[in-house]
């Protein structure tokens, strides 16, 4: 099977992958990349732009509870959605560091804070240009709250791009999972003991998704204890006035949750895991 899958490519490879994971499931959930994702408008009082983004990735970041947050990270931020979701949310003492390791999206992401966000609120972020991956050699346990919202395989770009479609193979998804690992481990020792952490990608296949959740579990939670897995309370009530916005459903995995468009009017996909650490890794 895995020598198999090792000679699936392009769109036929892309295929069979996909239906081998979703069964009947898949010519459903396929059609549905193809329609327009359900956006919505973000508009936040005193800003001088709205934005827009998928009704399935504010959900994700309303997932990462705020209450109390005093230091707050989004590690791979461009181009920005989720930042301004967080800084809309996050307490008036708290401070949000909006993290992007391309220069070019990073710059980006600071337009998008600077004309989506009132100056109150923007004045409490800070953009920076760093390889999350890294980011835990320099310092370790030190924000309250994470979201992650890694790179990933996009399978709807990959869908609506023949470029990208034609060139297709499975070994795409074990390169973008080595680089999600990466960031997971060092967003893992970021966060302080008692965070919370929102993992999140927008990709279709659990070698993305749960696998990197369970790869965390056999590193880091060989006890049992060091960390649960939390189920979702989004804080809707917090953005009320910011967006007119319909819930998306959402559907379990085995160490998370996910929203695919074929069963949501369009919204997603995403795929979120909250994380609550309990123990140090320093001692």
């Amino acid at each position: 099977m895995k020598q198999k899958k090792e000679k699936l490519s392009g769109a036929e490879g892309f295929d069979e992958y996909y239906e081998n994971i979703y069964g009947s499931r898949w010519e459903s959930l396929k059609e549905s990349l193809f329609l327009e994702n359900q956006s919505v408008e973000y508009k936040i009082p005193g800003a001088e732009k709205s934005y827009f983004l998928d009704s399935a990735s504010v959900f994700a970041a309303l997932c990462l509870p705020l209450k109390n947050a005093e230091n707050i990270l989004d590690l791979c931020a461009a181009p920005g959605g989720k930042t301004l979701v967080l800084a809309s949310r996050m307490p008036d003492n708290a401070h949000l560091s909006s993290n992007e390791r391309s220069a070019d999206r990073k710059h980006r992401l600071s337009v998008v804070v600077q004309t989506c966000l009132p100056e109150e609120i923007s004045s409490r972020i800070t953009v920076s240009c760093s390889d999350g991956a890294t980011w835990c050699t320099r310092q370790t346990e030190c924000f309250d709250r994470i979201l992650l919202d890694a790179p990933c395989s996009s399978e709807r770009h990959v869908i609506l791009d023949p470029k990208y479609l034609n060139t297709w193979s499975p070994s795409r998804i074990k390169t973008v999972s080595m680089e999600q690992w990466a960031l997971l481990s060092s967003a893992y020792r970021l966060l302080a003991p008692d965070g919370i952490m929102v993992y999140s990608t927008c990709a279709l296949c659990p070698a993305e998704n749960d696998e990197m959740i369970e790869k965390l579990n056999k590193k880091f939670n060989k006890s049992g204890n060091a960390f649960e897995l939390l189920e979702p309370s989004p804080e809707i009530v917090e953005i009320k006035n910011f967006t007119d916005i319909k819930i998306p459903g959402f559907e379990k995995t085995k160490y998370g949750y996910e929203i695919l468009p074929d069963k949501q009017n369009g919204a997603g996909p995403i795929y979120f895991s909250i994380i609550k650490k309990h123990n140090s890794i320093l001692t």
